[in-house]
């Protein structure tokens, strides 16, 4: 890596970040609060903090042809931030092909990058630092991932598709179907609001209730490490069928989609 970019990866250590303004992930509560929990990773500028981003996507632009590429990429957050989000500061970690969404698999293919990162984290990779001319014992550990919300349900294991869908909510959720199809609506989102927010006695502009209802109770990771902690999940997908797409009368297709948690993440 050149001098002068190896200079900016100690960027993130240097001014003020207590301004109120958010410019940088390194403004954000979730990088203050992991520097007070591990404020020995934290003292060294050099040790690399990076957001793990995948999605999937149909290379060929055609929707008859079934095929699918989740590209898994690595950000480097210690560059500044006319720096981190360029093209050429991406580490392009791998690519999963194949005719669907990996679904829970994506653990196996990740698999030896977290291996990696682990290594990274406890004992650290001995790297040579060319702007300072030294070698040093460089650690790194993913912040946070970057999806879209089917692509939270890959990675983190938590059903995306039921009337639980919401992650932050968790189980503390009331879905409704609408009448007139079969889609879910949620209509608790006014417990959000201000105690003395007008809309939460508006009835007649929402579902006919007033909302007096406080907002969920944040979770922690270990209350989700609790949640998934005894399931048994058995990775490999089935044979791809020619009548996958038509529904079989008599048979409960909605089975699959009662457990809200379909696997423990790999990142646990």
């Amino acid at each position: 890596m050149p001098s002068k970019i190896v200079e900016h990866m100690r960027w993130h250590a240097s001014g003020s970040t207590n301004e109120g303004i958010l410019r940088h992930p390194r403004d954000s509560e979730a990088w203050k609060s992991f520097d007070f929990k591990h404020p020995e990773f934290s003292s060294d500028p050099q040790n690399v903090r990076l957001g793990l981003a995948t999605d999937g996507f149909n290379p060929y632009g055609n929707l008859s042809t079934s095929h699918s590429i989740w590209p898994v990429v690595l950000i480097s957050y210690n560059l500044p931030p006319w720096m981190c989000m360029k093209q050429s500061s991406f580490i392009r970690s791998m690519i999963i092909p194949g005719k669907r969404a990996p679904g829970n698999d994506i653990d196996v293919y990740l698999l030896p990058l977290i291996e990696e990162l682990k290594e990274l984290w406890n004992t650290g990779v001995k790297t040579f630092d060319s702007y300072g001319n030294e070698v040093f014992d460089m650690h790194a550990i993913i912040l946070w991932t970057i999806s879209d919300f089917p692509g939270l349900g890959t990675l983190s294991g938590w059903n995306t598709h039921t009337g639980l869908a919401c992650p932050r909510c968790n189980f503390d959720t009331i879905p409704r179907k609408l009448l007139n199809g079969v889609k879910l609506c949620f209509m608790s989102h006014r417990c959000w609001l201000d105690g003395r927010h007008k809309f939460r006695l508006a009835r007649m502009r929402f579902d006919g209730t007033i909302k007096d209802k406080s907002p969920p109770l944040a979770i922690s990771g270990y209350d989700v490490l609790q949640q998934a902690q005894n399931l048994n999940v058995e990775f490999g997908k089935e044979p791809i069928l020619e009548e996958r797409a038509k529904r079989q009368r008599g048979v409960n297709h909605a089975k699959l989609d009662t457990q809200q948690w379909r696997k423990k993440s790999i990142f646990f």
